[in-house]
């Protein structure tokens, strides 16, 4: 099989990479670099299955690069946390509505079957717990978050449409909170947070009272769900959640990093973000039945070779990070 996958830099992007290339695909990345980052892919250089294009999704992709039969096209591509597209709504909104139709113009002229990567942000802070997939969201469209509530929303939109109209065969992925190595460290979401924090010895920085929950993900569960939705058959059309169903709240969270760094740091409070979710958690049925899927890798298992990753790259010494 033959593959282009946008946004194949990035944290979930670039573990994808890593499995397609080891089950013998061939597999074309497509990134611009604006928050994925170079040294994801760096291992895999010289890969004869391998081919990375620095592009960014809102040009088509429609030059000599592109040309050659791609059976499956995977849009991964977009600013996905808080920082990110804070940093950049303008581009994270143009990359999740053209740079959708990029990428789904690319599958048509393919015969290609079509992921989009969406989001558990397009529930927005839910008033339905956990979230179902024909849950419509409660979102604030005109919120600091909505660059990348919205944008999203419409990505799904434009993708069904293209179902609807040009026959694509299309699979939405709500993606949950997912961590693990090659995550940016300056990233902004929590788990990267918390590792560095604790990592260095500094207070743990709590938004709020800590009670709300998110659903953690480790990333090899979540390349798993997207492979096995990329695979099955007959599932044309449907919008699946991909996450962790163990609720855990950020106190806890929070508590259970400094106890696996050593427990060096303590935990400090600060008031919450504008519309930050105060419930979050994924209600997979759907995974399970149509996939046969559900997360197997527990939170502390998983974090372990997160913060040895962090570790590793923030090149922390002895005395200056903790022992793992």
């Amino acid at each position: 099989m033959r593959y282009l996958v946008t946004g194949g830099a990035g944290l979930i992007g670039s573990h994808l990479v890593d499995r397609l290339l080891d089950r013998g695909d061939e597999v074309v990345v497509v990134d611009n670099y604006l928050t994925g980052r170079r040294e994801n892919l760096a291992h895999r250089a010289g890969h004869r299955g391998l081919t990375v294009f620095e592009h960014d999704v809102v040009v088509p992709m429609d030059d000599a690069r592109f040309c050659g039969r791609f059976d499956r096209v995977l849009h991964l591509a977009s600013p996905a946390s808080p920082v990110g597209y804070a940093r950049y709504p303008i581009e994270t909104m143009l990359t999740n509505s053209a740079g959708t139709k990029n990428a789904l113009d690319l599958a048509v002229r393919n015969g290609a079957s079509f992921l989009v990567s969406s989001t558990s942000e397009v529930y927005g802070d839910p008033l339905i717990h956990p979230q179902r997939e024909n849950y419509w969201g409660n979102v604030n469209p005109i919120g600091p978050r909505a660059c990348y509530d919205e944008s999203k929303r419409f990505g799904e939109s434009l993708t069904m449409e293209y179902h609807r109209r040009h026959g694509v065969d299309v699979r939405i992925a709500r993606i949950f909170n997912t961590y693990g190595p090659r995550n940016d460290p300056e990233d902004g979401r929590v788990v990267p947070n918390f590792c560095v924090q604790a990592l260095r010895g500094e207070p743990l920085t709590i938004y709020g009272t800590g009670e709300q929950t998110r659903s953690f993900c480790y990333v090899d569960d979540t390349v798993a769900g997207l492979l096995a939705m990329i695979d099955t058959d007959s599932i044309a059309g449907q919008v699946i959640n991909l996450g962790n169903p163990a609720e855990t709240t950020i106190r806890a969270f929070a508590e259970t990093v400094v106890k696996l760094t050593g427990g060096r740091s303590e935990i400090v409070t600060k008031p919450l973000p504008v519309d930050d979710p105060t419930r979050r958690k994924p209600d997979i049925t759907k995974a399970r039945e149509l996939l046969g899927w559900e997360p197997a890798v527990p939170l502390e298992t998983g974090l372990q070779p997160t913060l040895a990753y962090f570790a590793e790259t923030l090149a922390l010494t002895p005395a200056e990070s903790v022992t793992l």
